[in-house]
């Protein structure tokens, strides 16, 4: 919406005879004193800064060396050989704290300007202003139009979202999100019901959905960027270019924490570091008819 609002928004060592990979609560460190000795005040101090450094060139190695993957691209509409079906999604939150002016407007503008111009076979739209209770943006109406929004697609259509409403961020419970942050949405009865962590948004909304359909989110909300999180970056460019992240963040954060590790002896943060990593690095998958 254009209109001016408040803002949308310690492991336990193991013996040597234990697998040190078995978990990452069993993750074994040498002694910090051992470290500490081997590059003193110096290692304290320029351990984030070689680290990050480091971090950067491994970084940049992976990406050039990552193998690429295109698909034909479908985000022109015109191309589409299956049915097309959207989802609009508008909240004002009426007499609520943070109430917006222009959600439900932009839903109507959207809407408008895609079935005067594209040939859209299902519509369904979600507002705080309907009559019909099965139609008000609550979290469980939210999460059943997602699935109605992808039930029985197949290879060739085209499935389009478009939510304008509030965004906020949460606490990550489950240690999949790189700055400990999961994003959501934030739906009408927020207050009673609990937001929708970007976590329930992809298994509901994208995950398994077979390889040749086309889903296209307008995320008009605060922490918008990952809130379908994927684990690709998308460059439109003609064809769709999917270069995959999490597997790669996972070894660039491995190898820094080791780093920051060797020259700071700070056992704490190199284990949740540690975690971080791995869990970006079990998180990778691949694409089309997969998990991601």
């Amino acid at each position: 919406p254009s209109e001016t609002t408040n803002d949308r928004t310690a492991p336990t060592p193991t013996s040597a005879a234990n697998d040190p990979l078995q978990s990452s609560s069993n993750f074994h460190l040498n002694p910090v004193s051992d470290i500490s000795t081997m590059f003193g005040a110096n290692g304290k101090k320029y351990a984030d800064v070689i680290a990050s450094k480091l971090e950067k060139a491994v970084g940049d190695h992976l990406s050039s060396k990552a193998p690429q993957s295109t698909e034909s691209a479908t985000e022109r509409m015109g191309k589409v050989t299956g049915k097309r079906r959207a989802l609009f999604i508008g909240i004002n939150y009426f007499g609520q704290k943070g109430e917006l002016r222009g959600c439900i407007n932009d839903v109507h503008n959207i809407k408008g300007f895609l079935t005067s111009n594209f040939r859209i076979d299902e519509v369904m739209v979600l507002t705080d202003d309907q009559k019909d209770p099965r139609y008000i943006p609550t979290r469980q109406n939210i999460l059943n139009a997602f699935k109605w929004l992808r039930n029985g697609a197949k290879a060739g259509d085209s499935l389009i979202l478009h939510y304008s409403g509030h965004g906020g961020s949460v606490k990550d419970t489950d240690g999949d999100e790189e700055d400990g942050m999961d994003e959501t949405l934030i739906p009408v009865d927020y207050q009673k019901a609990g937001q929708i962590v970007d976590d329930e948004v992809h298994t509901v909304l994208c995950r398994g959905l077979p390889k040749g359909v086309r889903l296209t989110a307008i995320m008009d909300c605060c922490h918008s960027e990952s809130m379908l999180d994927l684990p690709y970056i998308y460059t439109i460019n003609g064809d769709l270019q999917i270069i995959e992240t999490s597997k790669q963040e996972g070894i660039v954060t491995l190898i820094g924490a080791g780093t920051r590790f060797l020259l700071d002896g700070n056992k704490k943060n190199a284990v949740s570091n540690f975690k971080t990593g791995l869990g970006l690095l079990m998180s990778g998958g691949g694409g089309g008819n997969s998990e991601a």
